[in-house]
């Protein structure tokens, strides 16, 4: 049954014609147009994207570097403030001594 289905269809479908008109086939001026017009467009688009992934790269860029100094300052902040508390405990254990820091 397929092929007899498949034949009638072959034979319904005419054959091509072996002369063709010229003007017919090629897309002429406005067809032309019409990819120019797709070609400018894409090249516009791919453009438009390629600026915003570089402006998007550049944000990320600049806020790892803002993260990086925000981290630098937190640890040198803890780092001077644990450096403060070590020098207070020195100085209040000198003072229960009763002896001057750098009298020996």
């Amino acid at each position: 049954m397929p092929f007899a289905v498949a034949a009638v269809l072959a034979a319904a479908t005419p054959s091509p014609s072996s002369t063709l008109d010229p003007d017919l086939v090629t897309p002429g001026p406005w067809g032309f147009a019409a990819i120019a017009f797709v070609a400018i467009a894409v090249m516009l688009l791919v453009w438009d994207m390629l600026r915003r992934i570089r402006r998007a790269r550049y944000r990320f860029e600049v806020g790892e570097d803002l993260d990086a100094e925000q981290a630098e300052a937190e640890a040198q902040e803890k780092a001077d403030s644990h450096n403060d508390s070590a020098a207070a405990e020195r100085t209040e254990v000198d003072d229960t001594d009763g002896s001057k820091p750098g009298s020996d």
